[in-house]
């Protein structure tokens, strides 16, 4: 069924991407949606439909919106990160330039509301509702990820805020949204928001684990690439928390300057998370996120059936390699 959501979904983004002129503006647009990648939220605003509803195509335009929404914001965040890699490919700064990805980011943006104007009135509201204050809190989250660059006193609780705002939100929000074109109740709806949250943040920190310790040849970016920028992920903060002096002594100085060996820069803060327990710590997040999630689905009344093939979903999650 999984495989349906997403052979369905595809097919119905192809039919929609269109390269019209100026095509300096679309082609780019185009290029990042034919990337692949795991299409997380639009097949989750079609499970929740299909949970909730008799036909799970009402969400398909929740499905795109929220693909092309998340598509703007890699453009973005590639840029600011001076990412070389996306899904394995050439970032779209690369390909073209910074300011045709600012561009062609913004346009995306705005395309992901007009995809939502297919709804009837009062449906339309009750999505730009959740969608507008999506959009404002990962657009927050960015900001908090950009600003703990630079800080030496992020905390635990300031990173999972972080990461709720940067990721999770938009999970969530992929769900209830999937929900509310079906006419699910506002607390069952809430409901599927709050299993999403947390498997949200389990997921960002599967991703923080992979970038650091996935195999480069499943794993489509930079591997590394974290360290490389000095973000402050989980796993650095817990090593820090965890790690002895010299250990910590060590990250603050590998952290607080760009290397020229990035090499050996990762080889090292690697070892560290490692010896430290961070890496152990972080997997015990993960965990502690995904089990939340299932508890909170666990809750809503939707059938057996829907709720075996949502688990199903977050436990691939949780094992993915990409």
């Amino acid at each position: 069924m999984l495989e349906l959501y997403k052979s369905e979904f595809l097919k119905y983004l192809d039919a929609r991407v269109e390269i019209k002129e100026p095509k300096n503006l679309y082609e780019p647009i185009a290029y990042i949606l034919s990337l692949g990648g795991k299409k997380l939220r639009p097949i989750l605003a079609l499970m929740a439909a299909d949970a909730f509803g008799d036909n799970y195509k009402k969400a398909m335009d929740v499905a795109l919106a929220v693909e092309v929404f998340h598509n703007f914001t890699l453009i973005h965040d590639d840029i600011m990160d001076d990412a070389p890699l996306r899904r394995g490919s050439k970032t779209v700064h690369e390909k073209w330039n910074s300011n045709i990805g600012i561009l062609s980011g913004d346009a995306m943006l705005i395309q992901s509301y007009q995809i939502l104007e297919s709804y009837d009135s009062d449906t339309f509201k009750k999505l730009l509702t959740i969608f507008s204050k999506t959009a404002i809190e990962v657009c927050e989250g960015q900001q908090l990820d950009v600003d703990f660059e630079t800080r030496k006193d992020v905390s635990i609780n300031e990173y999972l805020k972080m990461i709720r705002q940067k990721t999770s939100v938009l999970v969530a929000a992929s769900l209830k949204m999937g929900a509310v074109v079906v006419g699910a109740d506002e607390i069952e709806a809430q409901k599927l928001y709050d299993f999403g949250l947390n498997l949200g943040i389990a997921f960002q920190l599967q991703d923080d684990y992979l970038d650091t310790f996935g195999d480069p040849n499943t794993f489509g970016k930079q591997v590394g690439g974290d360290i490389i920028e000095n973000k402050k992920t989980f796993l650095y903060l817990k090593a820090i928390d965890l790690g002895s002096k010299n250990e910590k002594e060590t990250l603050e100085f590998l952290f607080d300057k760009k290397l020229i060996d990035n090499k050996e820069k990762i080889e090292t803060v690697r070892t560290i998370f490692n010896d430290s327990g961070a890496l152990s710590q972080t997997k015990f997040a993960i965990k502690k996120y995904t089990d939340k999630a299932f508890e909170l689905l666990d809750e809503i009344d939707i059938s057996d059936e829907k709720k075996v093939l949502l688990r199903r979903f977050g436990e691939n999650l949780m094992t993915r390699t990409v």
